[in-house]
């Protein structure tokens, strides 16, 4: 038995994270426990969980500090509601029935508990452990999360430490907003004026980062550290070199050119996939965009039909969006349409099967931009879900 649970319960300083190994004693977990109980270090001393002095719950518990103890006043809520906590809720669960099915006399758990040297309240430090403990125990034996859960989450959620969110786009349809201001106060102006969504699409225009270089991502990252922002760099060549540098300049996508070689797409597809980010053709003058997706061996994350400015007294191209998707073949691809889009074909385009709306100047040119935008995403029909949740209960 090798078993392996997690749990985070709790808020402020005395908020608890524990991360538990069950299994046998003469398997790894049991090694693992040998070891801790032996292989003292300064600051991380592991202590045997028991209810109270000479009273050990079972099945047998470790229970290691994560955090480097450095005062007098760490060591007592180590050792006094931590240990408590874990112990009586091992104790619970045991009389709870939640071991029946377990040997407890060959069993052993390596609980590591976070206790931040901030924390003073020790009854909340108690609660907080033990809730946590009982939910990890759980959690271990009901092999949670299942992949269902997992796929189902995984771009909802944010790390509530980490500070800020990694956009991705699992929800469409969403609202880019594409910026070729060619002057750095206006297009902060504009960030700045923009209503804070989870769909919505920040687009570096060309005209943007030929003038101002990539490092303008940077700039558009000190007004909206949290946006998704695409690159449109137009790739022609050197597809993997540029993919890469659009990664490092902190793009979460790189648009390449329909009209470039089938190697340098392909290459810049490969490249995007190692750096986690999403990959953009623009069918820009493409004469027939389903013939190219089928030609390609890897696919691309999102297809940009795209109706030049200089071109927009011509109708929307919206008719293939079926037949891109289906060449796809089994990988799920995004649809994006741009060149001209007004709030009167919203409906439009969501209906022929565009995923990404493509809005500049109606947004980026207007005199109220946040009043422009929200109109956008009001025709968008979606909702913003809170990805800073700490959920307990799935």
């Amino acid at each position: 038995m090798y078993l392996i649970g997690e749990a985070l319960i709790g808020e402020g300083n005395e908020l608890a994270h524990i991360d538990l190994l069950m299994g046998d004693k003469g398997g790894p977990v049991g090694a693992a426990f040998a070891s801790s109980l032996t292989g003292l270090s300064a600051g991380h001393t592991p202590l045997l969980a028991v209810i109270r002095p000479n009273l050990l719950t079972k099945p047998a518990t470790i229970v290691v500090p994560k955090v480097t103890l450095k005062s007098g006043e760490q060591v007592n809520q180590m050792f006094g509601p931590v240990q408590a906590a874990v112990s009586k809720g091992i104790a619970d669960c045991l009389e709870e029935g939640v071991f029946d099915d377990i040997d407890i006399e060959n069993t052993v758990i390596v609980a590591s508990v976070f206790l931040h040297p901030k924390a003073r309240d020790y009854s909340m430090i108690y609660r907080y452990n033990y809730g946590a403990t009982r939910l990890a125990i759980r959690r271990a034996l009901d092999a949670f999360p299942d992949k269902a859960t997992i796929l189902h989450e995984k771009d909802r959620a944010a790390h509530p430490i980490m500070g800020f969110k990694v956009q991705r786009l699992w929800d469409p349809p969403y609202l880019q907003v594409a910026c070729d201001i060619v002057d750095l106060g206006k297009l902060k102006h504009v960030l700045k004026e923009l209503p804070r969504s989870d769909h919505l699409i920040i687009e570096a225009g060309t005209p943007l980062i030929k003038k101002f270089g990539l490092q303008v991502l940077s700039e558009i990252r000190s007004v909206l550290p949290d946006a998704f922002i695409i690159a449109d760099m137009k790739v022609l060549d050197t597809g993997n070199l540029e993919a890469r540098m659009a990664s490092d300049a902190s793009a979460d996508a790189v648009v390449l050119s329909g009209l470039a070689p089938i190697s340098t797409l392909e290459k810049g597809i490969e490249e995007t996939r190692k750096t986690g980010v999403y990959s953009v053709i623009d069918m820009l003058n493409v004469e027939d965009p389903v013939a190219l997706i089928k030609k390609l061996s890897v696919k691309p994350d999102i297809v940009e039909l795209h109706r030049a400015i200089d071109a927009e007294d011509n109708a929307h191209a919206w008719g293939s969006i079926p037949e891109i998707k289906a060449a796809a073949g089994d990988k799920k691809i995004l649809v994006a349409t741009a060149g001209g889009i007004r709030v009167p074909v919203v409906k439009e385009a969501l209906a022929a099967g565009a995923d990404i709306l493509v809005v500049g100047r109606a947004i980026t040119a207007s005199k109220e931009v946040r009043l422009a935008a929200e109109e956008f995403l009001e025709s968008l029909n979606q909702y913003d879900i809170d990805q800073f949740r700490i959920m307990t209960d799935f």
